[in-house]
């Protein structure tokens, strides 16, 4: 029963529903109607307009300007509708089918998505909401602009003196002075990349932790890298991120309602397309040149 409630075709009925209702609540004026009836559900609309704008309930005085407002716009507009004021006009026509729209998704949309239907588009979308790799490590930095032609030779000589004190050995004194730092913490890859660039914090994914290995290259220099802990990209779970999922999957479930709709309104109509029978002059190239 809950899946079917979630097919487009019955939110396309609900809203034909909405459409009746809504023109039953205006007392059945609609457009093409010389009678304008102004209901209770409609006054209690307006005062209740009135009051969230000015923090109190109108006075009978206000209440009567109101709807002598009301009937004013409405003759308006269905004057205006009936010499056609309403026609190839695109502000206006934009904003009709935006109404119109916006009862298509607010009538999709009232329902929230289940945790089975937010699953779903996790398993579909496998790569939307991934969590990036995670990398720690230590590193000592050797200057080629110090050392010169010698800086790969020295950077290994002091890999070596690193890799026999261990994982634990101290750095302080060893390598080059450099503002990176030498301790870095555990923290998503565009960080360290942001850092240290993109080519040493893809580098980095390939080293096996525990191990001083070197050098690697940065747009600074050589390191002599040590990491510590890396944490693989992986999907989150559905409570970490449900507000971010239940936004794509009302996204595509209006779409749907949307899609359908028009489908559904297509079938009442029939479209014939003119094209003109000379093509359109080409238009000019973005560079600007000037006609010879």
């Amino acid at each position: 029963m809950k899946s079917v409630l979630r097919e487009p075709l019955v939110h396309f009925l609900g809203l034909g529903a909405l459409l009746f209702l809504w023109f039953e609540w205006r007392g059945g004026s609609g457009p093409g109607s010389s009678r304008i009836a102004i209901t209770p559900g409609l006054v209690e609309h307006l005062a209740s307009g009135y009051a969230r704008t000015w923090q109190r309930p109108p006075t009978e005085v206000e209440l009567k300007g109101l709807i002598d407002d009301y009937v004013k716009e409405e003759i308006a507009a269905r004057e205006a509708v009936g010499i056609g004021l309403d026609r190839d006009d695109t502000i206006i026509r934009r904003r009709l089918r935006q109404k119109l729209e916006f009862l298509v998704e607010d009538a999709v949309s009232s329902t929230p998505p289940t945790d089975a239907e937010l699953t779903a588009w996790l398993e579909k979308h496998p790569q939307s909401f991934r969590a990036e790799p995670q990398v720690a490590f230590r590193q000592v930095y050797v200057s080629p602009q110090r050392r010169g032609a010698s800086a790969r030779a020295e950077a290994e000589k002091l890999l070596a003196r690193l890799r026999a004190k261990g994982d634990d050995a101290s750095t302080d004194r060893l390598g080059d002075p450099s503002m990176l730092p030498s301790e870095q913490p555990l923290e998503p890859l565009r960080e360290v990349a942001r850092s240290f660039g993109d080519d040493f914090a893809q580098e980095l994914l390939a080293i096996e932790p525990g191990r001083w290995v070197g050098p690697v290259e940065s747009p600074y220099g050589l390191h002599l890298v040590l990491v510590r802990e890396k944490v693989a990209a992986a999907p989150p779970q559905l409570p970490e991120i449900r507000p971010m999922v239940e936004r794509e999957v009302l996204a595509e479930r209006r779409k749907r309602g949307l899609d359908a709709l028009y489908e559904r309104l297509l079938e009442k109509y029939t479209v014939t397309i003119e094209k003109p029978r000379t093509p359109p002059p080409p238009a000019a190239s973005a560079g600007g040149g000037g006609t010879q």
